[in-house]
């Protein structure tokens, strides 16, 4: 194991040690079921009191990462607790830094400053807790699901907006999901069909990428812009007709690669396909990680005043509405 300890850092020696022990066990760093080295041997290599040690192993046993077992000693458990990866946390960490290093904070003053916060101390959330997902399209469904999952510990229960009437009126079906999330387009339609439910409901948005947005803002002055979607892209003839019809007043058309196949063959040469695969917006992925954490596991659904604010979309360079996709007119420079 390669545990350091840094006796200038102002996160004390128990907290620091605690972390790095998790995190080598998650790592696989030391093989579940195997035992640790004892209290006495880690307090003599690092050169720490034994009490501290002690302190260690009583914080990692109560939080299921290691076990007692009776004349043998301390082993690590043989399914310790699941958190997000350690890849995600380190990214989620490092992107910290940089930003905190870019406001000319050094990594000790972004301690001091989490440590000087910690008076809330939010118990973390423990485990998958399940969310529902309302979208109208399974496209949308599967884009939302895999961009929450990948940065929340949630499960995501997939339902089509059209389905969700009758699965609403099922005894008790409401009760297992913590909050419902849904595009924004798509808030007061599913507020209305979960209203007493007990099931806060937070808008999400998806964000073009900022190459997308340079290449746009290089086209001259006057340039038409569409924007499909999935979900214009579909099967149901008149969603192909209002697609043929915006083809045919644009220059340009972004749209996402499950929809390329489809917008190249109705543009032809004289449109130009620019692909736009979105991401989620991370205001949203905060609102819900700032609701689970309010809710503390404990089966409360009264939403936090910062999720029950919905998100409004940002200016994006004069979009509007037009029979189900967008249309735009790229503004001089």
């Amino acid at each position: 194991m390669n545990l350091r300890i840094d006796g200038h850092s102002p996160i004390p020696i128990r907290r620091q040690l605690t972390e790095q022990l998790r995190h080598v066990i998650e790592g696989g760093g030391v093989p579940r079921d195997q035992a640790l080295p004892s209290i006495r041997e880690l307090a003599g290599f690092l050169g720490v009191n034994p009490n501290t040690i002690a302190r260690v192993i009583d914080d990692l046993k109560r939080s299921g990462y290691v076990e007692a077992r009776r004349g043998k000693g301390v082993f690590v458990a043989p399914a310790p607790p699941a958190r997000p990866s350690p890849h995600l946390r380190e990214g989620f960490l490092q992107d910290t830094v940089i930003r905190a290093a870019a406001l000319g904070m050094t990594a000790d003053d972004v301690s001091v400053g989490v440590l000087s916060l910690a008076g809330i101390r939010p118990t973390a959330v423990r485990g998958a807790v399940e969310v529902l997902l309302v979208e109208c399209s399974p496209p949308e469904l599967d884009f939302f699901a895999r961009q929450l999952e990948a940065h929340l510990p949630v499960r995501v229960d997939k339902v089509l907006l059209a389905e969700l009437p009758a699965i609403t009126r099922r005894p008790k079906q409401a009760g297992r999901w913590r909050a419902a999330v849904t595009s924004f387009c798509h808030l007061p339609q599913v507020e209305q069909l979960l209203k007493g439910k007990g099931v806060p409901v937070i808008a999400l948005l998806a964000e073009a990428h900022l190459e997308t947005l340079h290449r746009l803002a290089q086209f001259p002055s006057g340039t038409r812009v569409g924007v499909a979607s999935t979900t214009v892209v579909g099967v149901c003839p008149a969603e192909g007709a209002a697609l043929g019809r915006l083809v045919r007043r644009v220059d340009v058309i972004v749209c996402s690669t499950a929809a390329a196949e489809r917008v190249r063959a109705l543009a032809g040469s004289t449109v130009q396909v620019m692909i736009d695969d979105r991401a989620l917006d991370q205001r949203a992925i905060e609102m819900l990680a700032a609701l689970l954490v309010q809710q503390n596991g404990d089966g409360t659904t009264a939403a936090p005043p910062l999720v029950q604010r919905r998100l409004r979309p940002r200016p994006s360079m004069g979009l509007k509405s037009r029979g189900g996709a967008t249309r735009a007119t790229v503004p001089g420079t």
